[in-house]
């Protein structure tokens, strides 16, 4: 019976993790409106139905970093003489604006290793009311 119990569960909660409604993962998993609404104010089922989410998000991106080559290459090679201008110019946009994008990404992760790395420092030290003087990098964000 606890072994139905945590499959049904199981099944409930990848099929909210992957956007259905609550109607239709009631209907797919056999079970009524009002119990999965009641599941869902549970804290524990929250957190389990949040970490899964996570994971597939994480799985996400994972798959699409690792394509992420291919289709730098695939954008370059639609930027010979003998490819249509439009689909040259689209490809061109795009490479810009990725770059772009990328380069503030790099950029903010570094600044957030800087802020990690002084707010640990200041739990070591037990300084949490003192702050130190804020690196040059961070002023500029400020």
């Amino acid at each position: 019976m606890a072994e139905q119990r945590k499959k049904n569960e199981d099944a409930l909660l990848l099929a909210l993790a992957c956007g259905a409604t609550v109607e239709a993962a009631a209907k797919q998993c056999q079970l009524s409106d009002r119990t999965i609404y009641r599941r869902m104010k549970e804290a524990d089922f929250k957190a389990r139905l949040q970490e899964l989410r996570t994971d597939m998000v994480r799985r996400a991106a994972g798959m699409l970093t690792a394509s992420a080559n291919e289709a730098v290459r695939t954008l370059l090679l639609l930027q010979k003489d003998s490819t249509p201008a439009g689909v040259r110019l689209g490809a061109a946009r795009a490479i810009l604006e990725m770059g772009i994008k990328l380069r503030e990404m790099v950029e903010l992760e570094t600044r957030m290793d800087e802020l990690e790395a002084l707010v640990k420092q200041q739990e070591q030290a037990g300084t949490r009311g003192a702050y130190p003087p804020i690196p040059r990098s961070i002023q500029d964000v400020l």
